[in-house]
């Protein structure tokens, strides 16, 4: 499972914010970085609303027949509520400690955010694990691309078609055999602020590093 090409592949994807200052990737840096340092997320719910689904919509969430389309900002103000009921211990979840305990957690929350976001039966995987990623940084997206990429680096042993322990317990396991290289990668990444576009001192967290990785790897 150890692969050699993740710092190629993630040098890849950190180009494209790099070259475009204004490109749709900083979205994860400025949805993050409001999360994970805002205290009151209820204080200004209209802001909280717009800054999650401004993100999502950057990422594709409001494109060809997503049920989204139909709704105004106030269809996330259950889910901010709902985030903003949350330990900010939740925060400090990420791929390197993805015991039991955490992953019943991060389950937790993503059933939670389901009932709160999803409307009638639309699919809920890729909608569902981007507010993951984009609000705690302590999964990656399945989106199409990381999910393909990551079905071949598990020799089908997983489908990574619903997120759950044993798709969690997969990317614990790849993290662990790329740990040096993962590990790095995120201590020298940082995200961007949003008022001076100049970096924090907010790293990107593991799970993120792996998610640049499979999304990229997908692309190719």
């Amino acid at each position: 499972m150890e692969r050699t090409d993740i710092e190629l592949v993630v040098a890849d994807y950190k180009s494209k914010p790099k070259s475009q200052p204004n490109h749709r990737f900083l979205s994860f840096d400025y949805c993050y970085n409001y999360f994970r340092t805002t205290n009151d997320l209820t204080q200004d719910i209209e802001k909280s609303c717009l800054v999650l689904g401004f993100y999502l919509a950057s990422w594709g969430m409001f494109r060809g027949s997503s049920f989204l389309l139909k709704k105004s900002v106030t269809h996330f103000e259950s889910t901010i509520r709902y985030i903003a009921t949350l330990d900010k211990s939740v925060w400090e979840i990420d791929a390197d400690n993805y015991n039991e305990k955490n992953i019943q957690t991060i389950i937790k929350i993503y059933n939670d955010i389901k009932i709160c976001l999803i409307v009638k039966n639309n699919s809920d995987l890729t909608l569902i694990t981007k507010v993951l990623l984009g609000v705690f940084g302590f999964i990656p997206a399945f989106d199409n691309f990381f999910c393909k990429s990551f079905r071949e680096i598990s020799g089908g042993q997983c489908g990574f078609s619903k997120m759950n322990v044993k798709s969690l317990s997969f990317i614990m396991k790849f993290y662990e055999s790329n740990k040096t290289t993962i590990d790095r990668l995120s201590s020298e990444t940082y995200t961007t602020d949003f008022s001076t576009g100049q970096e924090t001192t907010i790293h990107y967290p593991k799970a993120k590093i792996i998610d640049m990785y499979g999304f990229t790897a997908g692309q190719k």
